[in-house]
């Protein structure tokens, strides 16, 4: 039986090439790529979501253990195709219109990959309407909107409008987030979920979805 303890704290290390090199040994050894996953990269990115939590580790860690987890992904991957492996569940997230700002964007995206779900990333300056056309040909569980100055967060309530207007809203769960965004505003606007910070994004998500 493998031993996933060194590839977990390679990961929780940010030691990308030997996150990699511990994956492409465990296939060698006849490990699946699923158990490699759930029991090497989203257990050590668990790990790091903790810690981020409980403001142990900062961003700059955050990356670099991301970055090791995307170099044992990229291994996997191929094979969790074939395998037709069931993901957690699916988000796509953007920062709104007229907003630029994507780190916090991307540490959420992080987090969810980190925990395996499938994430459709949009990039910044995001419109209702790329939004919903996302959400239509997408078919999510989630959508994840970004704003980091206050005069863009009314694209997110214009989005939210857009997504009853196609008929779309009841199928899926909008979550919000941000500097300036608070859970007054998200319950104001009509989002199902608003979460502080990028560590807490996905036990919000789990919770929205539970019901789903």
């Amino acid at each position: 039986m493998f031993d996933f303890t060194e590839m977990r704290a390679a990961l929780e290390h940010g030691k990308a090439a030997m996150v990699k090199e511990l994956a492409e040994k465990a296939l060698a050894e006849g490990v699946s790529a699923e158990e490699i996953l759930n029991e090497g990269l989203i257990a050590a990115m668990a790990v790091v979501g903790d810690k981020f939590k409980r403001n142990e580790i900062y961003v700059p860690e955050v990356l670099v253990a991301a970055r090791a987890m995307y170099a044992g992904l990229d291994v996997l991957r191929p094979l969790l195709a074939k395998s037709g492996v069931k993901k957690a569940g699916k988000l796509v997230i953007g920062t709104v219109k007229g907003d630029l700002h994507d780190i916090g964007k991307n540490l959420v995206k992080m987090m969810f990959e980190g925990a395996g779900y499938e994430v459709v990333d949009l990039g910044t300056d995001v419109s209702p309407a790329k939004f919903v056309d996302a959400v239509r040909n997408e078919r999510p569980d989630l959508l994840g909107m970004s704003a980091l100055l206050t005069t863009t967060m009314p694209s997110m309530k214009s989005t939210i409008e857009a997504l009853k207007e196609a008929g779309l809203r009841d199928e899926v769960k909008v979550l919000v987030g941000g500097a300036p965004v608070t859970s007054k505003y998200a319950s104001e606007i009509g989002a199902d979920g608003y979460t502080a910070d990028a560590s807490s994004a996905v036990d919000v998500a789990k919770e929205l979805v539970k019901g789903k």
